[in-house]
């Protein structure tokens, strides 16, 4: 097995880390972590958890990815992918659960690197990866509609289909003020990269809408307003006690958790190797993502994974070596202990707001329509692995859409074997 990229440019930091490109990473970690603030305060609460949780699992899982993985520049935390996993998660196990299921998933992560499988994963169709990536970006926005329309509703269904119902009734009741707010701040977060490509906009959007809010006294919920003050102090690492019923009743949710994770930790690696022409190993890097699982469970955070989003900005911003995502994890905890007090007035709705734009961003619907007008037997897939995402869960999909693929490969389409149809490798 590898070491991981940091010990490895570390041995050779004469080379590999000079004062030039050690201050390109501290700037580039510095960026990103000011792109990481409100994803991961958003994340966290849609997860179903505190604002802080989000933090902490950026900072630690983001500490321990860069530091033990296998990628030169991967940024690792909580994503838009895990949400509805999560918030299930906890509907139905209690957050106790979930720290338990995140720490399984880290241990079968480890398991996964030192079998070697981050190989075979690699080989998962295109057309079956951007089905399930949609069924995650479409209900990923359904999370987000009752704070973006200001409903009056005190629970929502888990159900994609039984929460669209919800909304439709109470659709006539939506509150104005909020779907403005929430309006202007799509419209902040779009636009304002044309002005400003350092800065995201998610912040400002940030920025502004607690301001307006705050100043007029609007009447908007806030994150004070449902959690009331949030603490900026970052738990004692503890370890959760587990029974072997436990083990048995979150293998599923953890197998979950682990084989989301492998998948989206290892596309971002892909596609990073291909902004900076450097190979990542695929194998180091799901030990240093079940690592970093353990870590943030025993801190009390969520499942964490390489997030495309962030690791191509710190590529943009002169990120080249793990250094960069150390400093994004530091810089982190400084901003959690300087203006965690000011984090209750954020209206919720601009967090809706930030994760409808990441819900859009990560549909890739663009590629969806070409497979889908394309070869038939690929857009099938694709159609099948986004209704049984959207309707019953992640596992159910890839199981079913894999099936397919397997049966089409032997008596339909054996040119597929000779092209692959494959996203990762």
């Amino acid at each position: 097995m590898k070491k991981p990229k940091f010990f490895s440019i570390i041995k050779h930091r004469k080379k590999e880390l000079t004062k030039e490109q050690l201050m390109k990473d501290i700037i580039a970690g510095i960026i990103v972590a000011i792109i990481a603030l409100p994803l991961s305060i958003a994340l966290g609460i849609s997860s179903g958890v505190t604002p802080e949780k989000g933090l902490i699992t950026a900072i630690v899982a983001g500490l321990f990815i860069s530091v033990f993985g296998g990628s030169r520049v991967q940024i690792g935390g909580p994503t838009g992918a895990f949400v509805v996993i999560v918030y299930g998660i906890i509907e139905k196990y209690g957050i106790e659960g979930l720290i338990i299921s995140t720490l399984m998933a880290g241990v079968i992560l480890i398991l996964f690197g030192l079998l070697r499988l981050g190989n075979l994963i690699k080989f998962i169709p295109k057309s079956i990866v951007l089905g399930f990536t949609l069924g995650i970006a479409v209900t990923l926005l359904s999370t987000q509609i009752k704070d973006l329309f200001g409903f009056d509703v005190k629970e929502v269904p888990s159900e994609f289909l039984a929460k669209w119902e919800v909304y439709l009734s109470n659709f006539t009741h939506l509150d104005w003020m909020t779907l403005l707010i929430g309006i202007g701040c799509i419209a902040l977060i779009v636009l304002f990269p044309k002005i400003n490509k350092t800065i995201p906009g998610s912040l400002i959007a940030l920025i502004v809408a607690t301001g307006i809010v705050s100043m007029f006294h609007l009447p908007v919920t806030t994150i004070g307003d449902q959690y009331g003050a949030i603490s900026s102090n970052i738990p004692t690492p503890a370890l959760p006690h587990i029974t072997l019923a436990e083990i048995k009743q979150l293998m599923l949710p953890s197998l979950t958790i682990a084989f989301l994770a492998s998948i989206e930790s290892l596309l971002s690696a892909v596609v990073a190797d291909g902004m900076i022409d450097k190979k990542h190993n695929s194998n180091t890097e799901l030990i240093g993502q079940g690592i970093a699982n353990i870590a943030s469970s025993l801190f009390g955070g969520i499942p964490a994974t390489g997030a495309i989003a962030r690791t191509a900005a710190n590529i943009k911003n002169g990120g080249r070596t793990p250094v960069a995502g150390i400093i994004h994890a530091v810089t982190l905890i400084l901003i959690m202990k300087i203006f965690m007090p000011f984090v209750q007035y954020i209206p919720l709705v601009c967090l809706a707001a930030i994760l409808a734009v990441v819900s859009y961003n990560m549909s890739e619907w663009r590629e969806c329509i070409k497979i889908v007008t394309g070869n038939k037997l690929d857009a099938i897939e694709l159609i099948i692995t986004f209704v049984l995402t959207v309707t019953i869960d992640l596992v159910a999909a890839i199981v079913v859409a894999m099936i397919f693929h397997l049966i089409r490969v032997k008596f339909f389409n054996k040119e597929s074997k000779k092209e692959g149809n494959k996203v990762l490798a």
